[in-house]
């Protein structure tokens, strides 16, 4: 196989969620620019309609539905309209997640911890189950889940979202030992801080932001685009023995 073939999505329909901003997008436009059909979906019809007039613009193939994650039937939908569409689906990038809580988990509401736990874990969830199988009878796929470090370390301060996301790296295992036999690749990304408006609130904080880079080797944030490239490797050939891991994208912080 040559090597350039490794990385072509070519023929390939993959789903993003939350993928209208963000590493969702970055996930979105990387795999779009290895050849495959993607699909945009976010809670906003506006947004959604947005980045697929982008999409077009630059001769990538693309159909958006918005989508809220909480809710299976939103789910359920944007599967079949894909499958509607294009008769297939062969990556899956769950990305679409909730942090609406910054605090001690002793003050942490009851109905926040529901709320984090069905966005970032039971949806999730719900997503693999409507298209594993899928892929399984077509030979294989790849799904990916966007985590975090902060469900690898300790947080003082977003410690629910940190829950969550240990909670994602154990589904990630857990489904990649399931659907292994099956051809179907399930792991995870843990980025560290990376420059989106989902983790606004830590790096706009230009306290926070300095002591973050002081503690980075790579003394520096990541960017959208640096995550959205590695889960178009897991989406490729090039990543076709690897399953049920956690690839960390964060500078370094996690080593020191």
């Amino acid at each position: 196989m040559a090597l350039d073939s490794l990385f072509d999505l070519s023929g390939k329909v993959a789903l993003v969620t939350g993928s209208t901003k963000g590493i969702g997008k970055s996930a979105a436009e990387e795999m779009a620019r290895a050849g495959a059909r993607v699909v945009v979906s976010s809670r906003k019809g506006d947004a959604c309609e947005a980045v697929r007039r982008e999409f077009e613009a630059q001769g990538w193939p693309v159909i958006a539905r918005p989508c809220n994650i909480s809710r299976k039937e939103d789910l359920q939908s944007l599967v079949e309209l894909t499958l509607e569409t294009w008769g297939r689906i062969d990556v899956v990038v769950a990305n679409a997640a909730a942090n609406p809580y910054y605090g001690p988990l002793q003050a942490l509401p009851d109905e926040t911890f529901d709320k984090v736990m069905l966005n970032n874990v039971k949806s999730t969830l719900w997503l693999a189950n409507l298209t594993l199988p899928g892929m399984a009878a077509r030979g294989g796929g790849s799904f990916i889940v966007v985590a975090s470090i902060a469900g690898m370390l300790a947080n003082t301060v977003i410690g629910i979202y940190g829950i969550s996301k240990a909670a994602d790296l154990q589904l990630v295992r857990n489904l990649a030992a399931e659907w292994g036999p099956k051809n179907v690749r399930v792991n995870a990304i843990a980025p560290g801080l990376i420059k989106t408006d989902f983790a606004r609130a830590l790096w706009e904080d230009e306290k926070r932001r300095t002591e973050r880079e002081a503690l980075t080797p790579m003394r520096r944030l990541g960017e959208a685009r640096e995550i959205g490239g590695v889960a178009a490797f897991l989406a490729s050939d090039a990543a076709s023995f690897i399953t049920g891991q956690t690839i960390v994208v964060d500078g370094g912080v996690t080593i020191v």
